[in-house]
């Protein structure tokens, strides 16, 4: 059973860095493609970056383009979502999902989810 669990949320000021991280397991993820999806109160769930597991190629959201970086750690099974000159926008439940199809930027595209972690910024 694959599970995906995230953590690294918190307060921040505007302008400052958070890095959340997604511990990944019940599989091997070799050919999976691993995300982050954020969902603001109200709004629906958006995406957010992406990774292939196997190849290390990412894409991003525009909003989201040259302040985030995504990555992960294959020996450890993990993802990570570095966070830079966060904004009062970028507050929301940030998801890590998992699923097969690279390239994917809706919520169908992916099979797995975990169960969120809370991100808030400051103004």
């Amino acid at each position: 059973q694959v599970q995906l669990v995230e953590s690294g949320g918190g307060l921040v000021q505007a302008g400052d860095s958070l890095r959340l991280s997604c511990a990944a397991s019940g599989r091997t993820f070799v050919g999976y493609t691993m995300g982050w999806f954020r969902q603001a109160p109200g709004k629906s769930r958006e995406f957010v970056a992406a990774i292939g597991w196997t190849t290390g190629n990412t894409y991003y959201a525009d909003s989201v383009k040259g302040r985030f970086t995504i990555s992960r750690d294959n020996a450890k099974n993990s993802a990570f979502l570095q966070m830079n000159s966060l904004k009062p926008e970028d507050a929301a439940i940030y998801y890590c999902t998992t699923g097969r199809r690279f390239g994917a930027t809706i919520p169908t595209g992916f099979d797995y989810w975990g169960q969120g972690t809370q991100v808030t910024v400051s103004s």
